[in-house]
């Protein structure tokens, strides 16, 4: 789990700046994927290319055929899937502290002046320095949940093109340097498949409260705009 640590450190500074909404998109990250992948999943996968048995002796076609079956590991996959859709969140959290810096900068100078100027006191934060998600802070907001959920999506269907959504028991191979047809067979086929439905199921529910996030914003993004012109 110490690998995760400056990714959860960087997610844990967002959660005072997003929806509750977004709170519970970070609870569903750092407990069902990152907690999951470094107390489970790890072992369960950490001999899927060393227990695999192939019907030949011939050297290197195990690495072959495992090569072939598994293009990327699944807990590689997995990983990768983690860092691509926390990265949204972290550019909007770089937005944020480029927004509060300049803010702070703001009502330092306005501290320090004999007659405040109404049309220059921060827009984004009140006088706790809480930030408030609207104008273009919602926009850069909502920006990040649609590349989320862009990208949710695009690795649930990557995953199910590079193996599916179930292991498979035995893999065929014809390969050099094999010989003839091989069939290998996986270790732990059953563990490793509960694994997989898991994490696709955690990874619908993350896809599912991003698109739902999404509305969330719009109508508020409208109300914002109807209050202001009425």
């Amino acid at each position: 789990m110490g690998e995760w640590g400056f990714l959860s450190k960087l997610l844990d500074k967002v959660q005072s700046h997003s929806t509750v909404i977004g709170k519970v998109w970070m609870t569903v990250l750092f407990v069902f994927r990152i907690m999951v992948i470094g107390a489970g999943a790890e072992k369960v996968w950490g001999d899927e290319q060393s227990k695999m048995v192939c019907n030949t002796k011939q050297p290197g076609c195990t690495n072959v055929c495992y090569d072939h079956a598994f293009p990327i590991s699944h807990i590689r996959f997995w990983t990768m899937q983690i860092i691509f859709v926390s990265t949204p969140t972290l550019m909007y959290l770089g937005h944020v502290m480029h927004i509060l810096h300049k803010e702070k900068k703001l009502r330092n100078y306005l501290q320090n002046q004999v007659n405040g100027q109404e049309n220059k006191l921060p827009k984004y934060t009140n006088d706790k320095g809480k930030v408030e998600i609207k104008g273009d802070l919602l926009a850069s907001y909502l920006i990040s949940v649609i590349v989320k959920i862009l990208l949710e999506a695009a690795f649930i269907a990557g995953q199910y093109y590079l193996y599916g959504f179930v292991m498979v028991p035995k893999v065929v191979c014809t390969r050099y340097p094999c010989p003839y047809t091989v069939e290998c067979f996986m270790s732990r086929p059953t563990e490793k498949t509960i694994f997989i439905i898991f994490m696709l199921v955690v990874s619908c529910v993350s896809l599912l409260l991003n698109v739902i996030e999404m509305f969330y914003l719009i109508c508020r993004r409208k109300r914002t705009k109807l209050r202001i012109s009425s």
